[in-house]
């Protein structure tokens, strides 16, 4: 990562000048700029303190615009001129919030302090405009999905809450800056006053003020520089204020004072603060998710090492795949990597290097905590015992909406009694209640011990009687809710007892393609009960199940034989699945199939054949299957080729050739 700030500057002057007048950008090389807009956001440091949780805020909704500009790039159909000019007011936007994200994070702090009502109100005109730029994208032109849109929407809905919000100021630290800058005050030459404005603005070590100095020059540069002062133009008494502050600060600190600020070139920076634009962070280094240097690497069973905060995440948010390479995880356990903590550890030292301290866990999410937000969750969820039905359908999106935003509001509405009264209106004939309501259950079962309170409050049955007659949205979301309650052992059971099963091989049948994968993965996680596998081959699960084989372009081949792998374990599975068909087309994913599909499949074929002395083996040899398997033995991935291996060995043992 090379952090070569003046040249990223630089484009931004240009593309904030020019961008709404460029319909003819294609629209390849405007999403490949609008992403990487929000790529080098997610590399910015620290924020100042005066405005750190805006831009925390700020930054990460620009984060989570990523899946819209990944599902634009995917749409067949060429974007209209429409869609090219709405792409473009977002590019727009979008540069002036980084623009104003990078004064937050290399800016004066003196200047932030003192401009901080100005500052904010820059802010609340990026989330108007960001939220009129997200309006205007045709999201049904894009062909966006349901998931995608939801979020935006959501994004929409809080950048308005925003925009609402005044955040109580700084009194004391507000009232000594007045103190300081009047000019009548006798108080303005107490030291005790500056002492304690260097420690709230984080300007009491040589390193800060050094770093003050190398902001307020490139502010003066940006002011029109020394020239500009001197002449009085329209910020020259608020500039001499912020040196002449800088300066106490420094004769506080024990440093030289003299007025180099407004004498020296705006060039001359020290060499310590020149080198750091040409420092690079290896890329081992960064989280793949965050973007940011590790402080605690974790490793999944993939392989793969993540910041251990961004991953949790991850897989509290329902994921069961490795955000990187996409595969499924076997299992969720995070292993600590010392070795490349200590390497990075070793080379922050040698670089001089001071890792961004982090946020604590609350910060960003500070809306949620007031008594406010309390009380308005509190009332909505008092809303749904509402008579009226339109009160009721309202009062459950809202939650729906919150209960996706973040894990505290999870707890919150669940701590509130939210979870009883959702459950009770997933009987209602209203579809949209329904659908809201089972989904803003599937939304607060991503909380571990909120899995727990669901199931405790029968919400299992009620979720199933969705399933066989909601709306198709309330469909998949209920497919979806039972994936991830059954995440307990306990609820798998509770599932398959209530008759959950049949309808989701009825999803898997007949759903959209939405609907197959919630059923696919809900039925996956399932049949890992012994009993649950009987239930599903007695639903008929098997014909879907091949179907997803023969369409490979529906993309869920790997699912398909990881049930089948399941399935195999159980008498009554092999019995149903033992067909000179099925073999066949296992012998053709082992010949020709992604390697990932080379490995699951060798693992059915190994699983069957364990199972049966010789009959699975020997069809699976007239179709060709021994030739296969030596090639993937040497060349397939290392489960492959063990599996490989496995069934040579048994093809020996069978004296089938």
């Amino acid at each position: 990562m090379v952090m070569d700030g003046d040249r990223e500057r630089e484009c931004d002057q240009v593309d904030e000048g020019n961008v709404a007048s460029t319909p003819s950008t294609s629209a390849e090389d405007l999403l490949q700029e609008i992403s990487g807009v929000i790529e080098s956001v997610a590399q910015l440091g620290e924020y100042r303190r005066t405005q750190k949780k805006e831009c925390c805020g700020l930054a990460r909704r620009l984060k989570h615009l990523l899946p819209l500009l990944e599902e634009i790039r995917d749409i067949d159909s060429p974007i209209d001129e429409a869609g090219i000019v709405a792409l473009c007011n977002l590019k727009k936007v979008l540069l002036m919030a980084r623009k104003l994200l990078r004064t937050c994070n290399d800016g004066s702090k003196i200047y932030l302090s003192l401009e901080s009502e100005s500052v904010m109100a820059r802010f609340h005109s990026i989330y108007d405009k960001l939220g009129k730029a997200l309006d205007d994208i045709p999201l049904d032109d894009f062909e966006i999905s349901d998931e995608v849109k939801e979020q935006i929407e959501l994004m929409v809905m809080q950048l308005r809450r925003a925009r609402r919000r005044t955040d109580t100021q700084d009194i004391e630290l507000a009232m000594d800056m007045m103190v300081v800058f009047s000019k009548t005050d006798e108080r303005n030459a107490d030291n005790a006053i500056i002492e304690r404005l260097a420690k709230k603005l984080e300007l009491h070590s040589h390193e800060d003020l050094k770093n003050e100095t190398m902001a307020v020059r490139n502010l003066i540069r940006e002011r029109g520089g020394v020239a500009a002062v001197a002449a009085g133009g329209p910020n020259a008494e608020s500039t001499q204020h912020i040196v002449d502050l800088l300066n106490r600060f420094k004769k506080i600190a024990g440093m030289e004072v003299n007025n180099s600020l407004l004498e020296e070139p705006a060039h001359a920076a020290p060499k310590k603060l020149q080198k750091c634009y040409s420092l690079m962070i290896p890329q081992e280094f960064l989280c793949p998710i965050s973007l940011e240097i590790m402080t605690d690497p974790v490793i999944v069973a993939s392989g793969v090492t993540y910041e251990k905060a961004s991953i949790q995440k991850w897989i509290d948010s329902n994921h069961r795949t490795c955000p990187k390479t996409r595969q499924t995880l076997a299992h969720l356990s995070l292993a600590p990597n010392f070795a490349l903590k200590n390497l990075i550890l070793q080379w922050c030292e040698k670089n001089n290097f001071q890792i961004p301290k982090k946020d604590e866990p609350h910060s960003n999410e500070s809306e949620t905590s007031t008594p406010e937000h309390k009380e308005e969750i509190a009332s909505l969820i008092q809303s749904l015992a509402s008579t009226r039905l339109e009160v009721q359908r309202d009062s459950a999106k809202k939650i729906r909406l919150l209960s996706k935003e973040n894990p505290e509001n999870r707890v919150l509405i669940a701590n509130c009694g939210g979870i009883p009264p959702l459950v009770q209106i997933l009987s209602y004939p209203d579809s949209k209640i329904q659908e809201h309501a089972v989904t803003a259950l599937l939304n607060l079962s991503i909380d571990e011990a909120n899995k727990k309170r669901i199931a405790s409050e029968g919400a299992i049955p009620a979720i199933i009687g969705v399933l066989e007659n909601g709306s198709k949205e309330a469909r998949e979301n209920s497919a979806a809710a039972l994936f991830s309650l059954s995440m307990l052992d306990e609820n798998k059971v509770t599932v398959g007892l209530s008759n959950g099963i049949p309808p989701l091989v009825n999803l898997l049948q007949n759903g959209t393609m939405r609907g197959k994968r919630d059923a696919v993965t809900a039925l996956f996680n399932l049949s890992l009960n012994q009993a649950n596998k009987a239930r599903a081959v007695d639903a008929g699960i098997v014909a879907p199940l091949l179907q997803l084989l023969k369409d490979r372009n529906l993309g869920m081949v790997d699912e398909a034989l990881s049930i089948f792998l399941l399935l195999a374990t159980h008498p009554e599975g092999r019995h149903a699945i033992g067909q000179l068909s099925f073999i066949e087309i296992l012998v053709e994913f082992i010949r020709d199939g992604t390697p990932k599909n080379k490995e699951c499949a060798a693992s059915v074929l190994l699983e069957l054949g364990s199972n049966n002395s010789s009959s699975f083996i020997l069809a699976a040899l007239q179709f060709g299957v021994y030739e296969h398997l030596v090639v993937l033995a040497e060349n397939g991935t290392n489960r492959a080729q063990r599996k490989a291996n496995a069934l040579l060995q048994l093809i020996i043992k069978s004296e089938q050739i």
